[in-house]
């Protein structure tokens, strides 16, 4: 949508196929359905990839600045929530609408329930072949997935152009559209792909006593490491499901994850249960705390600081009895019960699946893309915006804001080549 819009402010007549029934579906689950559409903070930690420089080359043609403005000038009242933007209102749709009031205005074509199949690239023109449900939804009567009425008939039609866009996103949430479709037609058209793998998504672990876990929440840190080096690390809170790991700081580390798992390395986590305090501190705040209470029984030692869940596995994998007076710990039993307290040691299996994970991480290379304008190096008059790029953005927005900076300068340059020519 973004491209479009910034295509046709560039007087290009502009036509989008969208294989869904209903343009950005996606939009209406970002921010939890508030949609954080972009972050104040924006540096180099925000974005990963296998080419680091590559978005901020984009970035400063079109700024968080500039995104403010344009939702401003498009209706949209912003609230600041800790440096995420939101709508005033808090909700997703909100942005969704004043997009496609705009492409409305603007006078974009939007053809629904297509399928792109091929893109043919010759004589510097494109012949996009697609598959068009014969009987198209109706979006007053179809909110939801194309219904049966979209897929019992297809018919085959060829779309001609100057100027083509990839934006067709990764394979995350494939139930919004995002199916990993534009993969193979970027392939089909020379480009390769780096690995593409979930992210910000949940974590799988080895270990069976996760299901004694489920439902606890906790601060935390997470250190991910690849083969026994740190290579991410996160604070915050952390959730524990039947089967591993959740929340936000376990989201910003499992890129990483994903890559190690793909690349068969061993990935493992530590999880540190008070993180604002370094070992000396935490020795010394239990010692302070036996002190205070040595009758208590370890069973219920910690109180007021963990959940009871979690006070029980500390206490089972620091071999130490539930029912032993705070007192009559040992050091050694003091020393291991501090280890699971700080270096909580935990074996990643595997990620959740695609339609688990909010991005993906991986993409098309960007080696083989113009950072200034976003077109192929491989095939002239060839865009790509967003997410089907090896650029992925932590949770709080980034990778919106990705959207819509790759998604305005793709759609600005490919008017801008049409018109010079």
């Amino acid at each position: 949508m973004m491209s479009a819009i910034s295509a046709a402010q560039s007087s290009a007549e502009v036509i989008i196929l969208e294989h869904k029934d209903r343009i950005g579906k996606k939009i209406l689950s970002t921010g939890n359905g508030h949609c954080n559409f972009t972050n104040s903070v924006q540096n180099p930690t925000c974005y990963r990839g296998e080419n680091s420089e590559f978005p901020w080359k984009v970035f400063p043609q079109f700024s968080l600045a500039d995104t403010m403005a344009f939702f401003r000038k498009l209706g949209i009242y912003i609230k600041n929530r800790n440096g995420c933007q939101y709508p005033y209102s808090n909700q997703a749709s909100a942005i969704l609408d004043v997009l496609r009031m705009e492409l409305e205005r603007l006078k974009v074509h939007v053809e629904t329930c297509v399928k792109p199949e091929r893109i043919i690239a010759e004589n510097g023109k494109f012949r996009i072949i697609t598959k068009q449900h014969a009987e198209k939804c109706d979006e007053s009567k179809h909110q939801g997935d194309i219904s049966e009425s979209c897929q019992n008939e297809t018919k085959e039609q060829t779309w001609n152009a100057d100027r083509v866009i990839l934006a067709t996103g990764s394979k995350a949430a494939p139930h919004t559209g995002s199916d990993g479709s534009g993969y193979a037609l970027a392939k089909e058209l020379g480009h390769h792909l780096v690995p593409v793998v979930p992210a910000l998504v949940q974590l799988r672990c080895k270990e069976d006593f996760y299901k004694s876990l489920s439902g606890v929440r906790l601060q935390g840190r997470i250190s991910l490491l690849i083969d026994g080096e740190i290579i991410a690390q996160d604070t915050g809170e952390i959730q524990m499901t039947d089967y591993g790991l959740s929340g936000i700081p376990v989201f910003q580390v499992s890129r990483y994850a994903a890559v190690g798992i793909y690349h068969h390395q061993k990935v493992t986590a530590i999880l540190d249960f008070i993180p604002d305090m370094d070992l000396k501190q935490v020795l010394a705040f239990l010692k302070t705390r036996i002190s205070a209470f040595p009758e208590r029984k370890m069973e219920r030692f910690f109180t007021g600081l963990f959940h009871k869940k979690m006070a029980l596995l500390l206490l089972k994998r620091s071999k130490i009895d539930p029912q032993m007076e705070a007192g009559n710990l040992t050091e050694s039993q003091l020393l291991q019960l501090l280890k699971n307290i700080k270096h909580f040691h935990t074996v990643i299996e595997r990620t959740n699946s695609f339609d688990k994970a909010q991005i993906c991480a991986g993409g098309i290379c960007t080696n083989e893309v113009c950072a200034e304008t976003l077109e192929s190096k491989i095939v002239p008059g060839l865009y790509f915006a967003g997410e089907i790029l090896d650029v992925d953005g932590i949770c709080g927005g980034y990778n919106l804001q990705w959207a819509w900076s790759s998604g305005f300068v793709a759609g600005r340059e490919a008017a801008c080549y049409k018109s010079a020519n």
